[in-house]
């Protein structure tokens, strides 16, 4: 496979799963569902009926009866398949973007129509018909035509998933930022994982089950947004969300990094303490405006490599302050929470444990924001909404770099 066609493919999947997420939120009752991968792409259950839909981006193609003919025919099937038993007909959907040729397909479409383009074929160079061969009459094809809606002009990529933002935004009461990284980005997590669950009642869910299960008030990461958004893209929409600031209010800010111990580099950790360091104190007094440095704590990383490190820091006349004053001594919210100022020198606040974490955050009194990054899953949590909490996935530590 070709890169271009490679990221024809992907956008096709992702043209896909957004259609699902728009349909969801547009069920007028939160009792309605819908089932991803069921008759078609996404299965549409009200109370009254229920419409089975293949959706498909082909944007750099022309539109040709063959592409659909399959789709059409293996509806038709199902058509039979039900009506044989008994049970209340399925309205199908056909929906796909295309390049050009949409003049080709002429709607309403008419029986003989749906005969000589979507039902007859060659195999073996014997002419086939596949509604005869099903035992279907002409009045039964009326029928299934009264059922099918074919749109080969469906919107494009970019504005199918502006709607979709825009649906998030009216269902949450949010931001676009806040629509695409929250619930936007915990959607698409959301349908990728029902899409591949075994079980069919698995792969169901209601509209008030979905807007529930993605409502975060986190950042989260999953593959395919990061995929979809590309890398530098999605960071740099970070570093302009939260960590790029002219004028930083002097708060408490507690930075939550993360280290897988078989890919750690200490040299690679230090240098993001020191970046963190650049980036986030400010030690020098002006207009009565409080100095302040940030507090960081290192999760996975084993006590005697961080005794090594911060060895390294004093040897290196890198000022920082762990809430230890003397050997032995206990761990003091009061003495952690210091002011970093030029005459002292912090430039850094370490905290050496999850339990010296919650007892700062819940001892200082000034606005408290807290970054966390991991590359699993979440290792700290704070009930308290007066804490600004926001949590970044990430691949890698370095990462940290191009976000901060």
């Amino acid at each position: 496979m070709t890169n271009r066609s490679a990221i024809d493919t992907i956008r096709g999947y992702f043209y896909q799963f957004d259609y699902s997420i728009l349909k969801v939120l547009q069920l007028s009752n939160n009792n309605d569902s819908i089932v991803v991968e069921s008759i078609e792409d996404v299965d549409i259950h009200t109370a009254t009926e229920v419409t089975a839909v293949q959706c498909k981006y082909y944007a750099a193609s022309e539109y040709n009866h063959s592409v659909i003919k399959p789709a059409v025919m293996l509806m038709l099937t199902h058509f039979k398949a039900i009506k044989d038993i008994g049970e209340p007909l399925v309205r199908y959907s056909l929906r796909g973007h295309y390049n050009s040729g949409q003049h080709k397909l002429s709607l309403p479409m008419s029986v003989e129509f749906l005969k000589q383009h979507f039902l007859t074929y060659r195999e073996k160079k014997v002419v086939r018909r596949h509604h005869d061969e099903l035992g279907l009459s002409d009045a039964d094809l009326v029928e299934f035509v009264s059922v099918l809606d074919i749109d080969i002009d469906a919107a494009k990529f970019e504005d199918q998933f502006a709607q979709l933002i825009q649906e998030l935004q009216t269902a949450y009461q949010c931001s676009p930022f806040e629509a695409e990284y929250f619930y936007y980005n915990n959607a698409l997590a959301l349908i990728r994982d029902l899409s591949i669950e075994p079980l069919l009642d698995r792969r169901t869910i209601s509209k008030q089950t979905f807007l529930e299960r993605i409502d975060t008030s986190g950042v989260l990461f999953n593959e395919w947004f990061v995929r979809k958004k590309g890398e530098n893209a999605h960071f740099a929409k970070l570093r302009s969300e939260y960590f790029t600031s002219l004028n930083q209010s002097p708060f408490e800010r507690f930075f939550l990094f993360e280290v897988d111990p078989a890919a750690y580099v200490r040299s690679e950790l230090k240098e993001v303490l020191q970046l963190l360091s650049e980036k986030w104190s400010k030690t020098t007094r002006r207009h009565g405006r409080s100095s302040f440095c940030p507090y960081v704590y290192i999760h996975g990383l084993p006590d005697e490599e961080l005794v090594a490190i911060k060895k390294e820091l004093a040897t290196e006349e890198f000022g920082f302050i762990d809430g230890y004053d003397f050997q032995g001594a206990d761990f003091s919210v009061e003495s952690i929470a210091k002011s970093a100022t030029n005459d002292n020198g912090i430039k850094l606040k370490v905290l050496n444990s999850i339990k010296n974490l919650e007892a700062t955050l819940c001892g200082v009194t000034k606005t408290r924001e807290v970054y966390q990054f991991h590359l699993g899953e979440s290792y700290f949590d704070i009930d308290n909404p007066a804490v600004k909490h926001v949590q970044i996935q990430l691949k890698k530590l370095t990462n940290i770099k191009a976000i901060i």
